[in-house]
């Protein structure tokens, strides 16, 4: 169980206020709240580098499972047990799956948009904004698919409507964070309410959670997904 600090192993530690850290990679500077026991940082870019494989993964796919798709996204090797790549991830799956049910959307162009937006949600956005990133996911695939705006009526409604269900329901559960956990729950979210509100069906799974001997703080019969 050593899928803490990246470097080293180590047990993170999170502060209340943001200091200026460099990043034991890139040695870039950036605030975090966060760093390993030993000392050691890495900035949200290098957590995720490797991040284009994901475009591959959804391009490729005709599934229209989202679980299936989010699955295969994890086991890809620069994929963390917790980190922002999951906030570009659920909505990814999200979209991909969607499109292959039938969603009127150009996959590549809506996917790039993910990138973009889903970079902006940082690490530890759960506990700091009270906002889970995989949730924020959820939301951010709703405004690419209506093509929302702070402007826009149905689509502004649509999407925070679809935030707040993806966060209730990781809400709901509780913490600590599990990225795995919050990811299933925004996406288990998001085909209710896609089906319901757009009446494109994308098809949903049974997960078993096959990462609890790598999370540190799994909530074990807590949560909804663990094996029996």
């Amino acid at each position: 169980m050593s899928e803490e600090c990246l470097i080293c192993g180590s047990p993170l530690v999170y502060s209340e206020r943001a200091v200026i850290m460099e990043c034991s990679i890139c040695h870039k500077e950036e605030e975090s709240r966060t760093q390993c026991s030993q000392g050691h940082y890495v900035c949200n870019e290098c957590h995720m580098a490797g991040l284009d494989e994901i475009m591959n993964v959804c391009l490729k796919s005709s599934s229209p499972n989202p679980f299936v798709i989010l699955g295969e996204m994890m086991s890809l090797p620069f994929c963390h047990m917790h980190g922002p790549e999951h906030h570009i991830m659920t909505g990814a799956a999200l979209l991909t799956a969607y499109h292959n049910a039938g969603g009127n959307i150009v996959l590549s162009d809506s996917l790039a948009e993910m990138m973009s937006r889903g970079k902006e949600v940082p690490g530890g956005s759960c506990g700091y904004w009270g906002a889970c990133g995989a949730g924020i996911s959820a939301g951010i695939f709703i405004s690419i698919i209506t093509g929302g705006d702070p402007l826009s009526v149905e689509p502004f409604r649509l999407s925070h409507l679809m935030t707040a269900k993806a966060l209730h329901d990781i809400g709901t559960i509780g913490g600590p964070r599990c990225c795995k956990r919050d990811s299933f729950l925004a996406v288990s979210a998001a085909v209710d309410f896609v089906r319901e509100n757009f009446g494109v069906e994308m098809s949903k799974s049974d997960v078993s959670c096959k990462y609890s001997d790598r999370n540190n703080q799994c909530i074990g019969t807590r949560c909804p997904f663990r094996k029996s």
